[in-house]
């Protein structure tokens, strides 16, 4: 009786799987059906981040700060990661900028190793 129960609740040693018609028309055969104890596939997972936000002139510091506590580091701590943060800084002044700011900005810029600065005249 034990020997006929074991049988019964046993799982099938060598599972014959029939092939499953293509519910497209297609023909299906030699398709077959998915294998139930397999895993899952996994999951498609995000591989890239981009993200772009403005900050208040008067707070740049501190808005920055939390930028890199809050998303930057949570980034870069990844294994393998590759981080790159750029800021982008744009003025508009319509009476003009005076020749001494434009000397000033223009050398830091420099200093400071921007990739790109410039003024413009419109």
């Amino acid at each position: 009786v034990a020997r006929a129960q074991l049988e019964q609740e046993a799982p099938p040693t060598s599972p014959q799987v029939p092939a499953r018609p293509d519910p497209s028309g297609g023909g299906g055969e030699g398709k077959a059906a998915p294998d139930p104890d397999a895993p899952p596939a996994p999951a498609k997972q995000a591989r890239r981040f981009h993200g772009t936000v403005s900050l208040d002139p008067a707070r740049v510091a501190r808005d920055a700060g939390t930028i890199a506590e809050e998303v930057i580091a949570h980034l870069a701590g990844l294994v393998g990661a590759n981080v790159t943060v750029s800021l982008d800084i744009a003025a508009n002044v319509p009476d003009g900028v005076p020749e001494n700011v434009v000397r000033t900005v223009s050398e830091n810029s420099r200093t400071l190793k921007f990739q790109n600065h410039e003024f413009e005249e419109s």
